[in-house]
C-alpha cells in the first residue's frame, strides 16, 4: 500500500509542481520587464504585488474548502453530490470577489503602513486597479483549481499554467514596453496582462468543465443550483480557517520584509535573494501536500482509515526526505546560487550568511505543510489555524523582531530567519500532535 500511495502522490504532485513553478514564472517576467523599464514601476509592482498576494491568498484559501469536501464525496461514492458542491463554491467565489475588488480599488489601509513615494504609490494604485478587473476570474479559477486537485486531475492545471505564463510573457512584453508602437505602460501594462491572463485561465477551465471527458460523469454544469445555505455554511466552516491560515502565513513574511527594510538596502537585497530561494523550494512540499490531501480525503470519505494513515505517512516521508535533499543541495551550492542572483559582494555575504537557515528550514516547513494539508483532508481546519497564528505571528514575526532589534546583541536579519526556523519546528510539532490525535479519534 505504501508503494501504491507513493506512486499516486508523486503522479499527482509532479504536474502540480510544474504548474506552480509556471505561475511563479509570471512574477519573474514582471520583474525582468520592469527592471529594464523603470525603477518606479518595479517598486510599484513590488508594493502592489504584495497587497494582491495577501488578498488573493486569503480569499482563495477559503475556496480551497472544495478539495476536502469533493474528495470525501468521491471516496464515499456520492458522486451525484459533487456538482452541487462545485456550483455552490462558484457562488461563494463570486461573493468573495466583491470585497476583493473593493479592496484592490481602495488599498489605503495597507498603503498607509509604509512611507511610499507619491509617484510609486500612484503607479501601485493603477496596477491594483487593473488587477481588480481580474479578481472574479482569479477566484473562480482557484475554485476550479481546488476541485481538480480533489479529483486527482492536475494535468489540466499544469497545461493552463504553462499557457498562461506564455501568454503573459507575450502580452506583458508588448504592453510594458510598447514594442509595436506607442508608449510603454510599465506597471499598468503588467496589471492589464495579469487580469487578461486570469480570464484566459478561467475560459480554459470552463472549456474543460464542459468538454473534458473525465468530468462528463459528474454533469457539473447541468441543473444549475441557486445558492444553498447548508452547503455555503459548510464551505465557510471549513474554508474560513484555511483562508485565515494562508493570510497569516503570507502576511508574516510580508511584514518581515517591511521590518528588514530599516536595516539598509544591502541587507534587504540579501534577504530578498534568500527569500526567493525559499519560495522556490517551497513549491516541492506544497505540491506533495496538495496530492496528500486528495488521497487522505478520498480514503476518509470511504472510511478507509488504514489507507488514510498510509497516505499521510507517505506524504510526510516523501516531503521530509525530498526537502532534506533539497536543503543539502542549497548548502552545497550556496555560493554559486548567491553569485547567480547578484554580483554585489556585500549582498552575496548577507545571502550566504542566511542560506544555512533555509537549508534546515525546508525540512520542517515541508513537515508542517503536509500535516496541515492532511488535516484539511480530514476537514480539520480550526486548530491548524490557531497553530499558525501562534507560530507565524507569535514566534516567527514577534520573536524575530525581538532577536533582530531588542536583545543585548541584536542579530539583525538573521534574527528573523532564526525565529522563522523556530516557528516552523514548533508548527511541525504542534500540527503533528493535532494530526496524531485526529487520526486516533477517527480510527476509534
Amino acid at each position: 500500500m505504501f508503494v501504491h500511495q507513493s506512486r499516486l502522490i508523486l503522479r499527482h504532485a509532479a504536474p502540480m509542481l510544474v504548474a506552480q513553478l509556471a505561475s511563479m514564472g509570471m512574477m519573474v517576467i514582471d520583474t525582468v520587464l520592469l527592471g529594464h523599464y523603470g525603477t518606479e514601476d518595479l517598486a510599484a509592482v513590488a508594493v502592489g504585488g504584495g497587497i494582491y498576494i495577501a488578498v488573493i491568498f486569503a480569499f482563495s484559501g477559503i475556496l480551497q474548502a472544495v478539495s476536502p469536501m469533493v474528495a470525501q464525496l468521491k471516496g464515499a461514492g456520492r458522486e451525484g453530490e459533487i456538482a452541487g458542491v462545485l456550483q455552490q463554491a462558484f457562488w461563494l467565489a463570486l461573493l468573495l470577489a466583491i470585497p476583493g475588488v473593493l479592496f484592490l480599488n481602495h488599498p489605503d489601509a495597507l498603503l498607509a503602513l509604509s512611507d511610499i513615494e507619491p509617484r510609486v504609490e500612484a503607479k501601485a494604485r493603477g496596477y491594483l486597479a487593473m488587477l481588480a478587473w481580474g479578481m472574479p476570474a482569479a477566484l473562480l479559477y482557484r475554485t476550479f483549481y481546488a476541485f481538480c486537485n480533489a479529483l486527482g486531475r492536475p494535468r489540466p492545471l499544469m497545461l493552463i499554467a504553462l499557457g498562461s505564463t506564455l501568454l503573459h510573457g507575450a502580452l506583458a512584453g508588448v504592453l510594458v514596453t510598447g514594442a509595436f508602437g506607442g508608449s510603454g505602460l510599465g506597471a499598468l501594462g503588467c496589471g492589464i496582462s495579469n487580469a487578461a491572463v486570469g480570464w484566459f485561465a478561467l475560459l480554459c477551465s470552463a472549456a474543460y468543465l464542459v468538454f473534458g471527458q473525465p468530468l462528463a460523469q459528474y454533469r457539473l454544469l447541468h441543473a444549475w443550483q441557486k445558492p444553498r445555505i447548508g452547503i455555503q455554511r459548510e464551505l465557510l466552516q471549513i474554508g474560513l480557517p484555511m483562508g485565515f491560515s494562508s493570510f497569516v502565513e503570507i502576511s508574516s513574511f510580508t511584514l518581515i520584509a517591511l521590518f528588514v527594510a530599516q536595516l539598509g538596502a544591502t541587507v534587504v537585497a540579501g534577504h530578498r535573494v534568500v527569500a526567493n530561494l525559499a519560495a522556490i523550494c517551497y513549491m516541492l512540499p506544497l505540491a506533495l501536500s496538495i496530492a496528500t490531501l486528495a488521497q487522505v480525503g478520498l480514503a476518509a470519505g470511504a472510511r478507509d482509515w488504514r489507507r488514510a494513515e498510509v497516505s499521510l505517512a507517505t506524504g510526510l516521508l516523501l516531503a521530509g526526505s525530498l526537502s532534506l535533499a533539497l536543503g543539502l543541495v542549497l548548502w552545497c551550492l550556496a555560493r554559486p546560487l548567491a553569485e547567480a542572483y547578484t554580483s554585489d559582494p556585500a549582498v552575496q555575504r548577507v545571502a550566504l550568511s542566511l542560506i544555512a537557515y533555509v537549508a534546515v528550514y525546508q525540512v520542517f516547513d515541508a513537515l508542517q505543510t503536509v500535516a496541515a494539508y492532511t488535516l484539511r483532508g480530514y476537514k480539520v481546519t480550526f486548530l491548524p489555524m490557531l497553530v499558525h497564528i501562534v507560530c507565524f505571528w507569535g514566534v516567527g514575526l514577534f520573536g524575530g523582531w525581538i532577536l533582530a532589534f531588542r536583545i543585548a546583541s541584536p542579530m539583525g536579519v538573521a534574527g528573523f530567519w532564526a525565529a522563522s526556523l523556530a516557528s516552523l519546528v514548533l508548527a511541525a510539532l504542534l500540527l503533528g500532535a493535532v494530526l496524531w490525535r485526529a487520526v486516533h479519534m477517527l480510527r476509534d
